[in-house]
């Protein structure tokens, strides 16, 4: 029996370009998510998942439907993220305001709102320290990490993104976890 993905991705392939707007609709959300915390910022963001896209309707003769669509959705967007990652490295800026390209303005987002500001405050500043603690994990960390607490990808699924086997993937989760505990530590209670 195929998957609603499945099946969406074989109407693709029979030149149904409605089904891609179909997949946009289920995935979207997810994956901009996905790429929202692996590269830091909202407008990077949005155009990795709409550059995914992209290449899954140019790739779309390549999809096998006995791989998981998820699996190979996210191995495009890693290898974007990736790609993207190298560059800033490569070309750092600056914004007018004085901000590094890493600044994520939108953080109000990722934190409950309260009535108390000193309790708002605190949740902003783990916040900010989470998200700073997660972008210092290398790629292969990083992208373990997100791909299992944030997208709820099985170790299999995991694997097949990162092209490693299911007990790499459960050593980087133990690695992430570790390190960020210990970075995390004194914010963190």
């Amino acid at each position: 029996m195929d998957t609603p993905d499945a099946e969406l991705m074989r109407r693709l392939q029979n030149g149904e370009d409605s089904a891609l707007n179909e997949l946009m609709n289920r995935w979207q959300q997810p994956l901009v998510g996905f790429i929202f915390r692996y590269v830091g910022n909202q407008a990077d963001a949005m155009d990795l998942a709409q550059e995914t896209f992209v290449r899954v309707y140019e790739n779309r003769r390549r999809y096998k439907p006995s791989a998981k669509f998820s699996s190979w959705l996210f191995t495009i967007a890693t290898n974007l993220s990736l790609n993207l990652s190298r560059w800033q490295k490569r070309h750092p800026t600056v914004t007018l305001d004085g901000y590094t390209q890493d600044s994520i303005p939108l953080i109000e987002t990722l934190v409950a709102t309260t009535d108390q500001p000193s309790t708002s405050a605190e949740h902003k500043e783990r916040a900010v320290a989470v998200r700073q603690a997660i972008q210092a994990l290398p790629h292969d960390l990083r992208t373990t990490l997100l791909l299992f607490q944030y997208q709820d990808l099985s170790y299999d699924e995991i694997a097949t993104v990162l092209g490693c086997s299911s007990k790499a993937v459960e050593t980087r989760l133990y690695r992430a976890r570790a390190i960020l505990r210990d970075q995390l530590a004194d914010v963190i209670l």
